[in-house]
């Protein structure tokens, strides 16, 4: 596998981040996700979308803070769920994970 490779992963099903995701690792922990055991830490994580409560927002930007967290989003819509987790980290810690919508 190239490094672009590995640097980018498609989810075929949305994620929640609380409960579904350790934010400590990075690893898709929620064992009915198809891409469980992957790791999305610095990765491009193209994927529908994310699922859950805004507590998923939560526990994304604890990620982000962490180094554990996605590197940037490709989504096939307008998350709120991601887009206010991503914005909260450049508000508040200056750190920046792009998201495309499309």
């Amino acid at each position: 596998m190239t490094a672009s490779a590995r640097a980018r992963i498609e989810l075929t099903a949305p994620l929640s981040f609380w409960g579904g995701f350790d934010v400590e690792t990075g690893i898709i922990v929620d064992a009915s996700h198809p891409q469980c055991g992957e790791s999305l830490t610095g990765r491009t994580v193209v994927m529908p979308g994310s699922r859950g409560s805004t507590s998923s927002t939560g526990a994304l930007l604890e990620s982000i803070r962490r180094g554990t967290g996605p590197a940037a989003f490709v989504l096939d819509g307008p998350d709120t769920v991601i887009l206010v987790a991503t914005h909260l980290a450049r508000l508040l810690y200056d750190i920046d994970v792009p998201v495309s919508v499309g």
